[in-house]
């Protein structure tokens, strides 16, 4: 008997040429054997023979693809087994992949499924960090597959984080992704335990939201989250409190009476109400303060906004900034963190302001709507554009923001921001970069950062982000003018 020696993250690839070759030689599977150890086997290597050419022969699609995944498992014997049905197959036997009773076959589709199992695994329990980096923020995650898998699961962090640098480690290998290039390099142990207020705080608030008491299942939950994911999943240190409350919450679900589906007349009671409370609200005095002013919006219930986004989210920095910037709404990551500008586009955003040489700690940065308007698709909340009736509705809050806040400029972040502080339609890409009069306070108009995140081509994406930045010198600029003029 003879022996190959892969390495122990061997692909596909790798094993075909090995088999190939001896193949060609006539191997039977009793007459070798693939190790994938790393360990150099007593039995001795197969002779190469020059006069032995790979022989050319068909090999079903269902076998490449049955190759590609048996092929990451982490069982000494995985290779042995796709050998004995590649060489079945090389000599014509009829069928292999269809013998259901086949012992060989039964064991390499069991390996098959564990992959993709562990690769969805590795997809839904990952969990990123930020860590400050070199060239901006560096997103880093440690995960412990149970096979090789990360080659495999990297195309769904590529195409899902691609404007992201990243960087995810596993016991056997890592692998970097930065500036749209991807690398590899050695693995390295769990790092110690960090703690992380805000993306834990992220991750609990969104599993508290989704985590329905009546329909617990705990066999369940754990044969889908088994406990060894736990420990890098901030989230599932909410898991003890949530099972020993279920029951309680469950039973109060069963207890409350059914929502009466609105008919048309009780909607248009329930507006005509709300518009008659907005008026006395308004009547009733102005708020002093942006911390009142706050409390106040977080039971605003002015439209229909409110009732299926998480929180309000307010606007935040100092009460008396120079600089002020609206955007269009709150994304998913901000309704459940509460604060904006934290998302994917917040990012962005930061990012431009420190190249434009803008400190966002000494800038006001808002919405023009303040609850998040999104739809679902499946377990995803898709972002939907504010209609002009729950942007003039808005408008109440945002009004006295710029009041109490009384920047010297304010900087509208899309075209929603534009008409919200214009109270007219603004041109956002013919009137970029240009100093002028938004409603009562002289600003600037400039595309949303999120904008950037939807351009797909390298360089329009590169071009698009460097206008953002100039419009922001711009901004920056015209504030020392207008600072001067005061």
């Amino acid at each position: 008997m003879y022996a190959l020696v892969l390495a122990e993250d061997a692909d596909g690839a790798a094993f075909r040429d090995a088999a190939r070759r001896c193949i060609a030689q006539g191997l039977a599977p009793g007459a070798v054997t693939f190790s994938a150890d790393g360990n150099a086997p007593l039995l001795p290597p197969p002779p190469e023979t020059a006069e032995a050419t790979p022989p050319a022969f068909a090999v079903p699609r269902a076998f490449i693809e049955l190759l590609d995944n048996v092929a990451c498992h982490s069982a000494p014997d995985r290779f042995d087994l796709l050998y004995a049905l590649l060489w079945r197959i090389a000599r014509g036997e009829p069928g292999v992949l269809d013998q259901a009773n086949d012992p060989i076959l039964g064991r390499a589709l069991d390996y098959a499924r564990a992959v993709r199992r562990d690769i969805h695994k590795m997809h839904a329990f990952l969990r990123f960090r930020e860590q400050p980096g070199e060239d901006g923020p560096l997103f880093t995650a440690w995960f412990e597959p149970q096979h090789h898998i990360l080659r495999r699961a990297l195309p769904f962090f590529i195409e899902r984080f691609a404007t992201m640098n990243w960087l995810i480690v596993t016991p056997s290998g890592s692998a970097a992704w930065r500036n749209g290039e991807i690398t590899f390099g050695p693995g390295a142990p769990r790092p110690p335990e960090e703690n992380d207020a805000v993306l834990d705080g992220l991750w609990n608030t969104y599993y508290r939201t989704i985590f329905n008491p009546a329909r617990l299942h705990v066999g369940a939950m754990l044969r889908e989250m088994p406990k060894r994911y736990w420990r890098d999943m901030p989230e599932t240190r909410a898991v003890p409190e949530m099972l020993r409350q279920a029951g309680a919450r469950a039973q109060s679900m069963v207890d409350r009476p059914a929502d009466a589906a609105p008919r048309f007349a009780t909607r248009i009671a329930e507006r005509r109400a709300e518009e008659i409370t907005a008026r006395e609200t308004e009547a009733s005095g102005e708020p002093t303060t942006l911390a009142t002013l706050r409390d106040q919006a977080a039971g605003c219930t002015r439209c229909p906004l409110h009732k299926h986004a998480t929180q309000t989210v307010f606007g935040e920095g100092p009460p008396r900034a120079a600089l002020l910037f609206v955007g269009e709404q709150p994304g998913d990551q901000e309704d459940l963190a509460g604060h904006p500008f934290v998302g994917p586009a917040g990012k962005m955003f930061n990012k431009a302001l420190g190249d434009a040489g803008i400190d966002r700690d000494e800038v006001y940065v808002t919405n023009a709507v303040k609850h998040f308007k999104y739809e679902l698709r499946g377990k995803r909340r898709i972002h939907q554009k504010p209609n002009m009736s729950e942007i003039k509705t808005c408008r109440w809050w945002l009004s006295r923001e710029l009041a109490l806040v009384r920047p010297r400029l304010v900087v509208a972040l899309g075209a929603t921001a534009a008409y919200a502080l214009a109270e007219r339609t603004v041109p956002v890409m013919k009137e970029r970069g240009t100093l002028m009069d938004l409603g009562a306070h002289r600003g600037i108009v400039t595309v949303h950062p999120s904008f950037l995140l939807r351009v797909t081509d390298a360089v329009v994406a590169a071009t698009e982000y460097r206008r953002f930045v100039a419009d922001l010198k711009t901004a920056a600029r015209a504030l020392e003018k207008l600072g001067d003029a005061a």
